[in-house]
């Protein structure tokens, strides 16, 4: 990779977009993920080749609830860190 200081502001920030977006990326991915894996074995007892009604149910409200606690905590955490930068 060139040097930093090489690069123009706008270059810069062109960089840190991008890495910005591969972390969101990452993020989504993993949440993915652990929401899959954690509703699965919660709801699929004898997993098969398709979905009985009631597991139908039970993974979409495991997932309805894990996306909540995500926005929910993804809130909470998004003030702390802007009372933090306004204290500083």
């Amino acid at each position: 990779m060139d040097n930093l200081s090489s690069l123009s502001g706008a270059q810069k920030d062109e960089l840190m977009d991008q890495v910005k977006q591969q972390i969101a990326v990452a993020n989504a991915q993993e949440l993915l993920t652990k929401m899959t894996e954690k509703c699965f074995k919660k709801c699929i007892s004898k997993p098969g080749t398709s979905l009985d009604s009631s597991e139908q149910k039970c993974v979409a409200m495991c997932m309805d609830r894990y996306m909540d606690s995500w926005n929910l905590i993804s809130k909470a955490y998004s003030m702390r860190i802007q009372k933090e930068r306004g204290r500083m």
